[in-house]
């Protein structure tokens, strides 16, 4: 019986696969998508100087850049399953790079929400790209893979507005910072060009090994699950800042780092988890994550005028929260065929999520006031406990793996 690594190593027509080397060109290609996913927050007030509007107009970048996003998703997962993977990603690289030098140039507002729109295609080609050709290569044992790709992820996402700060104090503006973002992205595109692409399972035949049709109704429950709980994560870190200061449980000062609390606890969470999953099934995992994410944010709730629960809550829940994503992607990818079909559709409902709740949250915000704000997330995590039960219930059998003996 080969290893994985043996199995994978030799291509169809000869190429050769260097799996660490692809490895680790993926977690310097999600940095990157870390460091350009967290840049248009904190250069909204600059964007909005430069093409003349206010606040309220920019903010429709937001969704230009989320709709660029999944189309990107829909578009890449066809085409990792019809071409060679890495000049597809080291593409999209190139797409963000453009799309970040030019960004800070441009005055009119529509012109930036094109450019948006393409670095959020971009975005979501490369999301997919990561998830399922580190799946391609590493398969049954993609756990501890994964959740390093998506810690590597939260390192660029937590970097991301250092590097923009110091480059407004060098330079007075943000040029620098976007340019500076888009120089790193280059290399790994670069990077990936020299690098053979993995092919997926289903792809080809050889011996036993065979296509396997998707479970679609698997498919939409991890999808649903994937829009309930991107939603929670995203309206946690999205409401925040304001929810604190608005209950008066932290001045503007503090709520910002109130809120780096929550995306540092993130980090960690995602680091810790790499260990975790190559030792505990994800199964466990899931319900681990998903019962502290509801302890804390009961905390939360139960004492909404307490400024110590925030703050315990906020990081209880970053940490917690952290790893469900990249663990949900490898419960899957043992119980069905991880097409970039289907990884996509993993991202396209985890995008509807992370547009729609948050929104829904605003919404409520607005006419309940801040109070209904952690009330509404731990609804919407308790509907996502319910939904892995659903998924442990009907999930079905972990597939039979071609380098396992029968």
């Amino acid at each position: 019986m080969s290893s994985v690594t043996e199995r994978v190593a030799t291509l169809p027509g000869g190429g050769r696969l260097r799996p660490l080397a692809a490895t680790f060109a993926y977690y310097g290609a999600f940095i990157g998508l870390g460091l350009i996913s967290s840049s248009l927050g904190p250069t909204l007030p600059a964007l909005a100087s430069q093409t003349n509007t206010e606040l309220r107009e920019i903010s429709f970048l937001f969704t230009t850049r989320a709709t660029g996003y999944m189309v990107g998703s829909l578009l890449g997962g066809r085409l990792y399953d019809r071409m060679a993977g890495h000049p597809v990603m080291a593409l999209s690289l190139l797409v963000m790079a453009v799309g970040m030098v030019s960004a800070p140039l441009l005055p009119l507002l529509w012109t930036l929400a094109l450019v948006l729109f393409a670095i959020g295609i971009g975005e979501g080609v490369v999301d997919v790209g990561g998830n399922a050709l580190v799946v391609w290569i590493h398969r049954a044992r993609v756990g501890p893979f994964m959740n390093a790709l998506h810690f590597f992820f939260g390192v660029g996402a937590f970097l991301s507005p250092i590097v923009i700060a110091q480059a407004v104090l060098a330079t007075g503006g943000i040029r620098w910072g976007y340019w500076l973002l888009a120089l790193y992205v280059v290399p790994i595109g670069i990077w990936l060009l020299r690098l053979h692409s993995p092919r997926h399972e289903a792809a080809h035949v050889t011996g036993q090994r065979r296509a396997i049709p998707v479970n679609w109704r698997l498919l939409s429950l991890i999808m649903t699950f994937m829009f309930v709980y991107v939603g929670a994560e995203v309206g946690v870190g999205g409401w925040l800042y304001t929810y604190a200061v608005e209950m008066g449980l932290a001045n503007t000062t503090a709520a910002a780092y109130l809120t780096s609390v929550y995306w540092g606890a993130f980090m960690l969470g995602r680091l810790l988890s790499i260990p975790i999953a190559a030792r505990v099934r994800p199964r466990t995992i899931l319900m681990v994550d998903l019962a502290g994410c509801v302890l804390n944010l009961s905390l939360m709730v139960l004492l909404p005028e307490s400024a110590w629960s925030v703050w315990v809550g906020a990081f209880g829940v970053g940490l917690f929260i952290a790893s469900i994503f990249p663990t949900v992607i490898t419960w899957a990818e043992r119980r069905m065929s991880m097409s970039g079909v289907v990884t996509s559709m993993f991202l396209v409902g985890s995008s509807l999520g992370a547009m729609l709740i948050p929104w829904l949250i605003g919404q409520l915000f607005d006419r309940y006031g801040p109070g209904i704000t952690m009330p509404t997330i731990l609804v919407t995590v308790l509907i996502s406990c319910v939904i892995l039960v659903i998924l442990m219930v009907y999930g079905g059998a972990p597939k039979l793996e071609a380098d396992e003996t029968v």
